[in-house]
């Protein structure tokens, strides 16, 4: 376990203007206008994946399957549910026959969690029965069969990343037709997101937004969470519905007496964990014994960058890192930018993620400005908890929950799995009211490079500015994830 360092700021001068500016809003009345989506064109987007098309998609479902898809989907929790919804669309392309998805074990996140231990198989089954043909396990005489052996076991070496539908028929269907089954080893990222057919942007879209419903084990305590964070009963929003189910106004009698009024919540997923702190290759202020600790955590975790490092002459510096927006932010760059937005010292903000390099005094520069910080941990009793101890996946789906179903959503790190997917649940379901926070870390560095000499005031109008601009409404691009951008054709319906 590393130890807890001394604080160390980055930007000593800002956040000294930074806590002027929100004690000064302190004896204001008003709110950050960034509680609200800052385009009211955001509510003209409506969810539609769950309304079939008349058109077909190759050979469309029919009774004559093609065979059966089989995938052991590898990562964390996000990173499978990506899996689990590129896997129906493969089986639709291919009219072949889904086994509900294995989850394979990760040394990394120790989890020996299933498809079932997180989301409800019927419902799964049921909402794509229309759509795909989907099973429990293989049929008997295919249970046994060594699929390395009959050359029907397909690696992520075999696909192109991001393969087209071309690819899956000239490669997969000839050997689903003579093996009758085909089995996806770690299957991530193996399917593009263009071109392809308006029908399988839709499935991958009905798949994430309606077909994945968490077990009640996971709604039950991530009611619970949701309660305790807003100190009165749920809101009813259709995040909530879709995320809680039954439990929605399921309050326990002997915890009436705490739900005494509405309080809004800021979900903020800081992505600075001892993993990405060292894979990134960048440095925060702590100096020799920083640079020794992350380059021995990089020798025992990340031993292929370890090689590169050493074989190569030649990489950026960490400053040169940070210009190009590849360092992950510091709890005091989110503190600065939540500062700069104008939310006050008294923001409820539910942190989620794991355990923050550098603990607490690393948080100190951020809960000096805004303490009322907690997290799934210090809301849930440990009886609450046991049931998801050593569920690493199990636990994230809490934290997917309170990020999803928060006032606003502040993002640190957009490639993060579990932010795109949230920032994508929050846009289908939110009515146009659920604002996502997501500072570009390049244009940001940029920003932060004049922090000794900017003044707080052009400090703000340029992070307002920024903020802005990354809310406005746009259709998804080509090549953009549909799970993080659904308003597009077959995910979402425009309406004037």
């Amino acid at each position: 376990m590393l130890e807890e360092k001394s604080s160390t700021n980055m930007y000593d001068r800002l956040l000294k203007l930074a806590a002027s500016s929100v004690n000064e809003k302190e004896l204001k009345r008003g709110e950050s206008k960034f509680w609200e989506e800052s385009y009211p064109q955001a509510s003209m987007w409506k969810p539609c994946a769950d309304k079939k098309s008349t058109k077909v998609v190759g050979a469309g479902k029919s009774r004559n399957s093609s065979g059966y898809i089989l995938v052991s989907a590898n990562g964390g929790l996000n990173q499978q549910r990506v899996a689990v919804c590129n896997a129906v669309a493969v089986a639709s392309l291919l009219n072949a026959t889904l086994v509900i998805p294995k989850f394979l074990y990760s040394n990394v996140w120790n989890d020996p969690s299933q498809f079932g231990d997180i989301y409800q198989e019927d419902y799964f089954i049921n909402t794509l029965e229309n759509e795909v043909d989907i099973v429990k396990e293989l049929p008997p005489d295919l249970k046994s069969v060594d699929f390395e052996s009959i050359g029907s076991q397909v690696t992520d070496a075999d696909l192109s990343k991001e393969a087209t539908p071309d690819e899956y028929i000239k490669k997969i269907l000839p050997l689903l037709l003579e093996n009758r089954v085909v089995h996806f080893l770690g299957f991530g990222n193996r399917l593009g997101f263009d071109p392809l057919p308006v029908e399988l942007q839709r499935l991958r879209c009905k798949c994430n937004f309606h077909a994945l419903k968490f077990v009640p084990k996971i709604q039950q305590v991530g009611s619970i969470l949701i309660k305790r964070i807003r100190k009165h009963d749920i809101a009813e929003s259709m995040l909530d519905k879709q995320l809680l189910g039954n439990f929605i106004s399921d309050a326990s009698p002997e915890e009436h007496h705490i739900l005494d009024g509405p309080s809004r919540y800021l979900a903020l997923h800081l992505r600075f964990e001892v993993d990405m702190v060292a894979y990134s290759m960048c440095e925060f202020g702590g100096g020799e014994n920083e640079r020794r600790e992350l380059q021995a955590y990089r020798e025992a975790h990340f031993p292929l960058l370890t090689e590169r490092l050493t074989t190569s002459s030649q990489h950026p510096s960490s400053a040169e890192l940070r210009n190009l927006g590849r360092c992950p932010l510091t709890p005091e760059e989110a503190a600065l930018v939540l500062a700069a937005l104008g939310f006050k010292s008294d923001t409820y903000i539910y942190l989620a993620g794991s355990e923050i390099y550098g603990g607490g005094s690393r948080m100190h520069p951020f809960t000096s400005l805004y303490p009322n910080v907690v997290t799934k941990e210090d809301l849930l009793s440990a009886s609450e908890l046991a049931p998801f101890k050593n569920f690493s996946s199990q636990l994230a789906a809490l934290d997917f929950i309170a990020c999803a179903t928060a006032d606003v959503f502040a993002i640190t790190d957009s490639g993060s799995q579990l932010s795109s997917l949230v920032y994508g649940y929050r846009t289908y379901y939110g009515g146009g009211h659920a604002p996502t926070l997501s500072p570009p870390k390049k244009r940001l560095a940029a920003i932060l490079l004049h922090n000794h000499t900017i003044k707080w005031s052009t400090f703000e109008e340029k992070i307002r500015k920024m903020i802005q601009e990354g809310q406005r409404v746009r259709q998804r691009g080509f090549h953009r994830s549909v799970y993080r951008l659904p308003r597009c054709r077959g995910c979402m319906c425009k309406h004037q």
